[in-house]
């Protein structure tokens, strides 16, 4: 295949987008809406942005002519949690996907239980093994689709204990759910271990 971004059509392009940019992390949201409903969805245009300040970014995308759920109640309540999903949560992931009105909650129509957060207004989900708690920072336009770059601050992170070894995330104990094409998951798979590259460039070996 050889062909001009230009010349393509929008689905064409998402189709390719979201079939070479893999695999994706995935921002499992929960959101507090002003009638309280405590909205769940997965998103994974997902990264980190800044680490002073620390600030994440999620992008979401509109639905019709009206803004989603989440960035509605985003922007409502100021504040929002990143749930991180291992393997083991990849069907209630998909299905927290599915649209449903503003007054109905993803988290209690699938049964999962939801905990008080300490800094920020919205719950989190108990089953997830980390949580980083989010104040909004801010919003960010893009694109004609009117897609959606939230920012949000950290505010606390939550870490399964076992998951910490010397301050770091051990990933291969993590096993963090991925996005990839079309209805399609991840997992971690193999990982793969290098010599650390010191910052002029050279390897350190170690024997």
């Amino acid at each position: 295949m050889n062909a001009s971004a230009e010349g393509l059509s929008v689905d064409e392009v998402y189709k390719l987008l979201i079939g070479l940019i893999v695999p994706r992390p995935i921002a499992w949201v929960t959101s507090l809406s002003p009638e309280g409903v405590v909205n769940l969805a997965p998103f994974s245009a997902f990264t980190y942005l800044s680490t002073e300040p620390l600030l994440i970014g999620i992008s979401v995308m509109r639905r019709g002519d009206g803004l989603k759920d989440t960035a509605r109640s985003i922007a409502a309540a100021g504040d929002f949690v990143v749930n991180i999903a291992d393997e083991a949560l990849v069907q209630p992931v998909h299905l927290s996907a599915a649209e449903h009105p503003c007054d109905v909650s993803e988290a209690e129509l699938l049964g999962l239980e939801l905990v008080a957060s300490l800094d920020v207004a919205t719950p989190r989900l108990a089953c997830v093994p980390a949580a980083l708690e989010c104040g909004f920072e801010q919003v960010i336009a893009f694109g004609d689709q009117g897609a959606q770059l939230i920012v949000g601050r950290v505010r606390r992170f939550h870490v399964r204990d076992d998951l910490i070894d010397g301050g770091k995330v051990v990933t291969e104990r993590l096993r963090p759910l991925c996005r990839i094409a079309g209805p399609k998951y991840a997992g971690l798979g193999e990982v793969c271990t290098l010599a650390p590259v010191r910052r002029d460039g050279s390897h350190s070996y170690s024997t």
